[in-house]
């Protein structure tokens, strides 16, 4: 069946969620319009927001190592956000979390960020025989969102290493100029350690001793209220333009660009681009591309052109295949048979969905009765 595209953006029925207006557009953009928005300031609002934070940042740090924490991937938005962090005299931890599938590009990268603003780097490197049980275990699960084993361990160091150094913001890359679209339908939390742990639990052949997770108590409770740790997005503080921002560090750093999206990763540029279309027809480049259409970054007449060409060109799938066995010690023989393991949803495995409503339903209660506003995301 033919899929039936937004007349707004490029987001299409491939998300079984999705829904149009009687003009063709679709819930996505909606949202963005009457919700997300609110919370974007690419304006002087948002650089006096943005003032007004870094202000409080200097201030809670003084007398401190480090004022502020920041995750360094290798990727654009994390780098640009170390570059505006030294430009703005902050001084971060620079944690960096290698789980195994860094790209030679994102080594370099990263030394060359650090080497230029002069910042301490931190590189937790995760045990490999855990994660790779634990990655196997995610594609037996047949899941949608296989890069949850990366970014729980991501945020899990993070968090640990904030509260040992008394840190208490953590700068995030995240921003809503290149990522405010993103279909419930084609992901699940991935700071959900009862539905990690229960997918390994099923699939897995060892025990986690050393890979650390993150309890609903700590996510929600602890962190942020009792640790009164503060996750802060300057992206979202100001103009952030993607294709600007990969300039400046080409011209600023020598920062070498990544041939797709995500390619500081290998297992996430193998996951997004050949094992989600190929299981799932989800198609990642549609909400990053509807994102920058209604944050004025993109036409959509350019995103329809970007779509056309292919995800991925067949010497390199093959090579990445290749790789991809390799590193996880499967045949080709395992690999296809983990390719026609039927699709799952994270919910057909526990969760912390149920605590995640008692939470939302606390919060609303206590709101109504005190006035204050408190802030829970999923």
């Amino acid at each position: 069946m033919k899929k039936v595209v937004c007349k707004n953006c490029v987001m299409d029925t491939s998300d079984p969620e999705i829904s149009f207006d009687e003009e063709g557009v679709c819930n996505h953009c909606h949202k963005f319009n009457n919700e997300i928005s609110k919370r974007w300031y690419p304006n002087e609002e948002g650089e006096k927001k943005l003032n007004t934070i870094i202000h409080e940042i200097k201030q809670v740090g003084k007398g401190k190592e480090y004022d502020c924490i920041i995750g360094l991937s290798g990727g654009v938005d994390s780098s640009y956000l170390a570059l505006k962090a030294s430009a703005w005299g902050l001084r971060p931890l620079v944690v960096h979390v290698d789980g195994g599938w860094n790209s030679e590009l994102a080594v370099a990268n990263i030394e060359k960020i650090l080497k230029y603003c002069n910042f301490d780097l931190h590189t937790h490197v995760v045990d490999w025989s855990e994660m790779r049980d634990l990655q196997l275990s995610y594609l037996k699960s047949g899941i949608s969102n296989q890069d949850v084993p990366q970014d729980h361990i991501f945020f899990s160091t993070l968090n640990h290493f904030a509260t040992a150094n008394n840190i208490k913001y953590f700068l995030s890359g995240g921003n809503l100029a290149t990522e405010s679209i993103l279909p419930r339908s084609w992901h699940g939390p991935a700071m959900d350690a009862i539905n990690l742990k229960a997918i390994h639990r099923k699939f897995g052949k060892k025990k986690l001793k050393k890979y650390k997770t993150i309890s609903f108590f700590e996510y929600y409770i602890w962190y942020p209220v009792f640790k009164k740790m503060r996750t802060v997005r300057p992206l979202d503080l100001m103009p952030y333009n993607k294709e600007e921002a990969l300039i400046q560090l080409q011209e600023t750093i020598g920062y070498t660009p990544y041939p797709r999206k995500h390619g500081e990763s290998v297992f996430t540029k193998f996951f997004q681009n050949y094992w989600l279309p190929q299981k799932f027809g989800f198609d990642k480049r549609r909400p990053h591309f509807s994102s920058m259409i209604v944050s004025d970054q993109m036409s959509r007449d350019e995103a329809l052109k970007k779509l056309d060409e292919p995800l991925y060109d067949s010497k390199e799938l093959e090579e990445d295949i290749v790789y991809f066995c390799k590193k996880l010690r499967i045949s080709r023989a395992d690999f296809d048979e983990l390719m026609k393991v039927p699709c799952s949803h994270y919910k057909d495995f526990p969760n912390w969905d149920f605590r995640y409503k008692l939470l939302r339903s606390a919060k609303n209660l206590f709101e109504m009765f005190t006035g204050f506003k408190l802030k829970v995301s999923h």
